[in-house]
């Protein structure tokens, strides 16, 4: 039986059975018994961590420990709110923030990607609207469908749990963006996410 710890563009989080290129933290989300509360998040350091790091082992969901959570690929990661962690992922971790045209202490980064990504009260996702064709590759946004899709050299892949589909035509105008603002200036300017390798190979995931 899968845990509930798949983070989908949306920032729902679903027990599915594929595996997660990254892993995240946003605190402890789960009870005793390894079931998630209504919260989505216990602070605003949300980050982005490689699966492996000098050997660690965790047990998944472990009572009082934070829960794991797990991300298709960096840019399911992005659009869902997190960062590369500052630890496991520190040339990431750097490379992002100095794309992201950031200066200074990383905690007053993560209350203005807070701010973009979250809605209060409601642990709901902030969306906002921006032109397709103005958004840089790795970007997720909402399609006609209201299925969450990456723009990805000019084109849209839908997004599953199990991954990406078959590339449709980008939209025109107006869109509904999943992705952050604070993520997207790193993409606009030049921040390389980590993405699904089917993508680079041009093949369907």
């Amino acid at each position: 039986m899968p845990r509930q710890n798949r983070v989908q563009p949306t920032g729902d989080i679903l027990a599915h059975p594929a595996r997660g290129q990254f892993m995240g933290n946003r605190g402890i989300l789960h009870d005793n018994h390894g079931q998630l509360s209504k919260a989505r998040w216990r602070h605003k350091a949300w980050v982005c961590c490689v699966t492996k790091f000098k050997g660690r082992k965790r047990t998944l969901m472990a009572p009082g420990h934070y829960t794991e959570l797990f991300f298709h690929d960096e840019a399911v990661a992005l659009a869902a709110g997190h960062r590369p962690c500052g630890e496991c992922r520190r040339p990431d971790f750097n490379a992002y923030l100095g794309a992201a045209e950031h200066r200074g202490k990383v905690i007053e980064f993560d209350k203005v990607l807070h701010a973009a990504r979250a809605i209060p009260r409601i642990f709901g996702q902030r969306h906002h609207q921006a032109v397709a064709s103005d958004l840089p590759d790795g970007a997720f946004i909402l399609d006609e469908d209201g299925i969450p899709a990456l723009i990805w050299q000019e084109a849209l892949r839908p997004f599953s749990p199990s991954g990406y589909g078959v590339a449709t035509r980008l939209p025109m105008g107006l869109v509904t963006v999943l992705t952050p603002e604070p993520s997207l200036l790193a993409l606009k300017n030049g921040f390389a996410l980590q993405i699904d390798r089917s993508l680079l190979q041009g093949s369907r995931a």
